[in-house]
């Protein structure tokens, strides 16, 4: 018994399959377009907005509440500087993972010109996507969301809007790291700020109300612990799924190996950029993949 994906497959490879007739040619961008990637998907928009204004209140709860009535000066300017660096570095990677081209296959490239331009031998096959009629390089799957097939696709994430593939994917990686590493630091602080307040009066060591200062606390602990959870195993995946060089999409459909096996540190290179420095943590950094395996449309 064949599972789906292979019948699927079996209809891909039948004659006439393509029919490259029924695809238009792919719209031609003017000289402004295609600088920005950003999709129209409501639920994505929705957790996107949440995620920065979590970050925010975060923000707000550390510097007002924990920092500013700090009694060591040299305590605040530290924790401060950290912090706001930590943040400032997680709302630009989730700026980047959201409005980064993951990988999109040009739509509606599965035309008459451009597969005679793959000067196809007797026995050679390509797969063609009938949702967004483009013609898939290999490891490349459809997402429903954004509508196009992306090439090397990890899953898609809503928190970020958009999906993580070979184009974005430092920028997720980047963001999840930076959240845990801000979500810890600020359980840190607040644990700090517990124990000032119990040995000091509650009423000098913020600039609320008591009752005011332990629920923002309460706030701050449970997000903080809640996104350092989350983040830490998605950052621990992610970096998984890169060492192996194996997607969420194909570990979750067993999906048969096909490409070259590359070594573990070969494949972090591949995604955060030839070669190693310090741009690996930038967000602003765009990774250059150096000699990646090219995909192929013939398989």
């Amino acid at each position: 018994m064949k599972s789906p994906a292979h019948r699927s497959r079996d209809i891909e490879r039948q004659a006439g399959y393509l029919r490259p007739e029924h695809c238009a040619p792919p719209p031609q961008l003017g000289p402004g377009a295609g600088a920005m990637w950003f999709i129209r998907d409501g639920c994505g928009i929705v957790c996107g907005v949440i995620t920065w204004m979590l970050v925010l209140f975060a923000e707000f709860v550390v510097l007002f509440v924990m920092l500013m009535p700090a009694r060591s000066l040299l305590y605040s300017l530290v924790n401060g500087v950290l912090f706001n660096t930590l943040a400032f570095l997680a709302l630009a990677s989730h700026f980047r993972a959201m409005c980064t081209d993951p990988g999109a296959v040009p739509k509606g490239n599965a035309t008459k010109e451009f597969i005679e331009s793959l000067q196809l031998k007797p026995g050679q096959v390509v797969y063609k996507c009938p949702k967004c009629c483009c013609i898939k390089p290999d490891r490349a799957h459809h997402c429903s969301v954004c509508k196009r097939c992306i090439r090397k696709m990890d899953h898609h994430c809503p928190w970020v809007n958009n999906c993580v593939g070979e184009n974005n994917q430092k920028y997720f990686v980047l963001f999840t790291m930076y959240i845990a590493l801000i979500s810890l630091h600020a359980l840190i602080m607040a644990a700090f700020h517990f124990v000032f307040c119990f040995e000091e009066d509650w009423n000098t060591c913020s600039s609320f109300s008591p009752p005011a200062t332990v629920i923002l606390l309460i706030l701050l602990c449970f997000e903080g612990l809640l996104f350092l959870i989350f983040t830490s195993v998605m950052f621990g995946t992610q970096v998984h799924s890169i060492c192996t060089d194996e997607t969420g999409i194909e570990q979750l459909k067993k999906e048969e190996r096909r490409w070259i096996k590359k070594s573990k540190w070969m494949n972090m290179k591949v995604v955060f950029g030839h070669p190693f420095s310090i741009g690996w943590l930038s967000p602003f950094s765009t990774p250059d993949h150096g000699k990646a395996e090219p995909y192929q449309y013939v398989v």
